[in-house]
């Protein structure tokens, strides 16, 4: 019996004019929309514009961009981090977008693909991965990483090494399947405390 469809949110973290992120976001999720357990919505930082300034609280009015926002995320079962490397982490502007919400990550499971030099984007992941439990989220262990993203793709944003992608893709997103749907019963027999 298949399980209900999980809706999966593939956020593209990098806002820098000239980026590489919407390669890797728009074939992973082509790779996550094959898949009959998912259904996906592809989030570009960039087209958010999410101010950079925090309030003191968000527990008062919002500003316009963090409230049109806020439904995309809540509704998501799952997320999947596109992000790169910049100065051995992820960019701010995943950061702050991190920042402008706490109950739309809560008991939710993140994966991550990544890019970036010789490190493939891992040192950001990694950072990433001591900051989501801190927002009561899952990360997933197995990531899909570009090393020296510049050879991975073709000029049409294909994968050089189809197979090789794909398979990485495919224990990625099972991992966040079982975390999703193992999460999502969770939460609707009892709500997630704090």
């Amino acid at each position: 019996m298949l399980e209900r469809r999980l809706n999966v949110a593939v956020i593209i973290g990098s806002t820098r004019t000239g980026r590489f992120g919407p390669v890797p976001a728009k074939w992973i999720a082509a790779e996550a929309a094959k898949r009959d357990d998912f259904d996906v919505d592809v989030i570009d930082l960039a087209q958010v514009w999410l101010p950079d300034m925090l309030p003191e609280s968000l527990d008062g009015p919002l500003p316009q961009a963090v409230t049109d926002l806020a439904p995309w995320l809540a509704r998501a079962d799952a997320f999947v981090i596109v992000t790169p490397e910049y100065n051995h982490s992820f960019p701010a502007s995943l950061k702050n977008a991190i920042d402008w919400y706490v109950d739309e990550w809560k008991a939710k499971p993140v994966a991550f693909v990544s890019y970036g030099g010789i490190a493939g984007g891992l040192r950001a992941v990694a950072d990433l991965r001591g900051i989501f439990p801190g927002l009561h989220a899952v990360t997933v262990r197995d990531t899909v990483c570009f090393p020296n993203y510049q050879g991975y793709f073709d000029d049409e944003g294909r994968p050089l090494d189809p197979e090789g992608c794909g398979t990485a893709a495919k224990t990625m997103f099972d991992q966040l399947a079982w975390w999703g749907h193992a999460l999502c019963d969770a939460r609707a027999r009892q709500p997630y405390p704090g």
